[in-house]
């Protein structure tokens, strides 16, 4: 309430005072007002950045499931037994088939083998066996060639003009019954007599006639054609 009364006494002083100044130095001439241009500060003002507010974060929704009863729960355990039981048993049939194929191959392998060295071991036979037929053939051909020989040697005359080296190959044409069928002068000695001579020594004996008890391949590989040398020193098959 003072403070109140304090504050109308100084207004009323502080008007009357400027009644009182009026009055006293009033002068009725126009004085000239000068307005002059009020300068103002002007400040830079920063906007503080405004600040987003974060998005709220939506917690994932959990959906729950319904619990599954025991009878389900067993059902798909023994689904679960029965399709790993289907599987090994198809692994299991899988390595069995995979151990009888090897199997086999290998029982074919083997069989080849044996069949490899079976013929093998029949060729070798067969070469043996064919060696021996042949020294055979060759023992019975060398001793009919032998009785050839002889009864050329016999009923050959050597003629006068007859040298040492002279020589003369006849090639000789036999029929199977041992007939001479044809008598041929291969290589000339030279001498025409020395020739002549040999040729009618064959013809002189005209059938070996051991020859019919000889074996047909033996005479159709040795016989058929029968090459004989005639020299002065020796008759050479």
């Amino acid at each position: 309430m003072t403070s109140y009364l304090i504050a109308i006494l100084s207004s009323l002083v502080i008007h009357g005072l400027v009644i009182f100044a009026l009055v006293i130095s009033w002068e009725p001439e126009t004085r000239q007002i000068v307005i002059q241009p009020q300068y103002i500060q002007a400040e830079l003002v920063q906007l503080a950045a405004t600040q987003r507010p974060e998005p709220k974060k939506i917690a994932p929704v959990v959906r729950s499931t319904p619990k599954q009863s025991v009878q389900q729960q067993q059902a798909l355990a023994k689904k679960k037994q029965l399709e790993a039981e289907r599987r090994a048993a198809e692994a299991k049939a899988q390595a069995q088939a995979q151990r009888e194929r090897q199997a086999e191959l290998q029982r074919k392998k083997q069989a080849e083998q044996r069949a490899a060295k079976q013929a093998e071991f029949t060729e070798m036979l067969q070469r043996e066996q064919a060696a021996l037929k042949v020294q055979e053939e060759q023992k019975v051909a060398n001793s009919y060639m032998q009785l050839i020989q002889q009864q050329l040697s016999e009923n050959w005359s050597r003629p006068p003009s007859a040298r040492l080296g002279m020589e003369v190959v006849v090639e000789l044409n036999l029929v199977p019954t041992g007939r001479i069928a044809g008598v041929a002068i291969v290589k000339s000695s030279g001498d025409l007599a020395f020739d002549r001579a040999a040729e009618q020594a064959a013809f002189r004996v005209d059938q070996f006639t051991e020859l019919q008890n000889m074996p047909a391949q033996i005479f159709e590989k040795y016989f058929r054609r029968l090459v004989v040398v005639f020299s002065p020193e020796d008759l050479r098959l």
